[in-house]
């Protein structure tokens, strides 16, 4: 008998500008709770956790945090290739880090191919709105570009924990899904998707029953 960790694995990958706050978002989803003061990435940092689909499904995400800052372009360049999932992050409070989307996107597009990833919008730092800050993105325009881009949309808050959960859920239930209709499978030499990995239970140590030692007496 064998005792099930994951059913699948997907791997996600978080871009956008820096200080967007990918690496807040993460560690809210991974730990629960927000970082008041957080380093800036520097190259890749890695997360992990296990979700449950509705069916019972296991799902262990491997979850990359790149750097926004351009010198660190050609470390991530090379996590994108093996990525099913990708979060497109910006900071509603900074139109700017919004305008940029496209150039993340285009970039992830041509970096996974001939894979077709699921994509979702994700604005960040809500919170900052909800207490007074001034919002530069508006919540129509950025369903509005979701909508004509053909993305998952979603607005959170890394502080309070609205929505974060919701912005990994949607991206894994997609993935999900386009493996149960067939569109994905796993294929050998990509890691965007693998399959579950199994660990032996403590039954199967009993059913190994060494060899007794021989005699070396004549």
């Amino acid at each position: 008998m064998v005792e099930p960790i994951f059913d699948y694995q997907f791997r996600l990958i978080l871009i956008g500008d820096s200080t967007v706050g990918k690496s807040s978002l993460l560690k809210y989803f991974t730990d629960g709770k927000f970082a008041e003061l957080s380093d800036p990435t520097v190259g890749v940092d890695f997360f992990a956790r296990l979700i449950e689909m509705k069916d019972g499904t296991q799902i262990k995400l491997q979850l990359w945090d790149t750097a926004g800052q351009e010198r660190f372009r050609s470390i991530t360049k090379s996590y994108y290739r093996n990525s099913v999932g990708v979060l497109l992050v910006y900071d509603i409070c900074k139109h700017c880090t919004f305008e940029h989307i496209p150039l993340w996107m285009m970039e992830a597009q041509r970096h996974i191919e001939p894979h077709r990833p699921v994509f979702a919008l994700v604005g960040c730092k809500l919170d900052l709105v909800n207490s007074g800050g001034t919002r530069e993105v508006t919540t129509e325009e950025a369903r509005a570009f979701a909508k004509q881009h053909g993305l998952h949309f979603v607005e959170t808050s890394a502080r309070t924990g609205v929505n974060v959960e919701e912005a990994f859920r949607m991206v894994t239930q997609e993935v999900y899904s386009r493996i149960r209709s067939g569109e994905y499978k796993v294929e050998d030499g990509w890691d965007g998707i693998k399959t579950g990995f199994n660990r032996p239970s403590s039954l199967d140590f009993n059913l190994v029953v060494a060899e007794p030692e021989r005699s070396s007496c004549c």
